[in-house]
């Protein structure tokens, strides 16, 4: 069984037991979380898509760490005008272990 589950405006498959890195979460380390936004739920006996049939439907998950990712530079520059700008960005994570899956 796995879910599709939106949170940070992203789309994410989950099954129990995965650790993916997600938007930071305004969640302490070691605490739980609820994920309520689920697009898309399969089951062994089949998918469910219908938004009235996933309204009781979550995911639970932990936070395990967090952190920030890897530097990017954003370079702008406008030619023959003498306009050069750098600058960098390091958006920060929440790493979560999904526990399981409520339908």
């Amino acid at each position: 069984m796995y879910a599709v589950v939106v949170t940070g405006g992203k789309q994410y498959k989950v099954t129990e037991g995965d650790r993916l890195r997600v938007e930071k979460l305004n969640t302490p380390v070691g605490e739980k979380v609820e994920l309520d936004k689920v697009c898309l739920l399969v089951k062994e006996d089949g998918i469910v898509a219908e938004p009235d049939a996933l309204s009781g439907v979550s995911v639970i998950a932990e936070v395990t760490s967090e952190g920030r990712r890897k530097k990017i530079k954003v370079f702008k520059k406008k030619r023959r005008k003498n306009y050069m700008r750098t600058y960098g960005h390091r958006q920060q994570f929440s790493e979560i272990t999904i526990r399981e899956i409520k339908a």
